[in-house]
């Protein structure tokens, strides 16, 4: 059996902590050339290179971004062991890895992931955010507990996987106060020719935005597409144009962009998952977040 070497995933590690070799080796108190050494014989060992140079700084590539990530979880691992047998803590913490969606909005997911934070014994959550393909090629390989997304996984999709809808909400429409009061009156003919504020193609949001505007005769007129939606919120929140955003967390949006409602519609719908490997859900924060999203998020919203 071909064993890792483990001084040469610490080095890598400490280089990838410190942002470069010669950070590295002052902290750990080598010669730049013998960390170095090292960190290209792991790079040997694994066939892969883990860092690219970008002008005079190291920069992780995509499997260097992989290998970061088992090596950080090793020496916390390492950390916690030393810890439980000096007597420093009393048990190893439990996890909880969560896959989020880049397109599911930052403020739901926040809402939906919080109940985790008040299981007792505590649960360490850890969330990475990414597209949702590579979260669920990492979800089938147990990499991650669930993934959060804003879309069912697809019955032909490679991964075997279960979706579990936690809930849907209507779209609300905001701005920022003066051009909500412009835009609220005759809502949603008011949207004809204006200034409106999408997400990017690729979303089912932006889909069945298109469709509820045709169905409705109204052209706005869009001056920006969004991947990120907390950046469209951003814009919005500085008077680049209405912007839609779900129902269930209306209030959370109106606090923190600073914006006022302009109205409501359910005929557009957005529906958030938890995917996991597991026809019925065990995990028992996973099962919390379920039940949780279920009884309180998104029963409000259509209230």
């Amino acid at each position: 059996m071909e064993w890792l070497n483990y001084h040469h995933l610490l080095y890598f590690w400490m280089v990838a902590k410190e942002g470069s070799v010669t950070a590295a080796a002052e902290t750990l108190r080598l010669s730049q050339p013998t960390i170095s050494g090292q960190v290209k014989q792991l790079e040997e060992a694994l066939g892969e290179r883990l860092f690219r140079r970008v002008g005079r700084n190291l920069e992780l590539t995509e499997m260097g971004k992989v290998a970061h990530r088992y090596a950080d979880e090793i020496f916390t691992l390492g950390q916690e062991m030393q810890d439980l047998f000096s007597g420093r803590i009393a048990r190893r913490q439990e996890r909880l890895t969560i896959g989020v969606s880049d397109l599911v909005p930052k403020l739901i997911l926040y809402r939906l992931i919080e109940p985790a934070l008040t299981l007792e014994p505590p649960v360490r959550v850890v969330c990475r955010e990414d597209k949702t393909d590579r979260l669920l090629a990492e979800l089938s390989i147990h990499d991650l507990d669930l993934v959060l997304a804003e879309a069912p996984i697809a019955g032909q999709a490679s991964v075997r996987a279960f979706n579990h809808l936690l809930g849907e909400t209507g779209v609300t429409f905001f701005a920022v106060p003066a051009m909500a009061g412009r835009y609220r009156e005759g809502f949603p003919s008011s949207l004809d020719d204006a200034p409106l504020l999408v997400p990017t193609e690729n979303t089912l949001l932006r889909r069945s935005l298109e469709h509820w505007l045709t169905d409705q005769g109204i052209r706005p007129r869009i001056v920006a597409e969004f991947e990120d939606s907390a950046l469209l919120k951003a814009f919005g929140s500085e008077g680049a144009g209405v912007f839609p955003g779900p129902t269930a967390i209306e209030g959370q949006i109106c606090d923190v962009y600073r914006v006022e409602p302009v109205g409501r519609t359910t005929d557009v719908r957005e529906r958030f998952y938890a995917i996991t490997v597991e026809r019925r859900i065990k995990h028992p924060a996973v099962r919390l977040i379920s039940d949780m999203a279920k009884a309180r998020l998104f029963l409000q919203s259509e209230a």
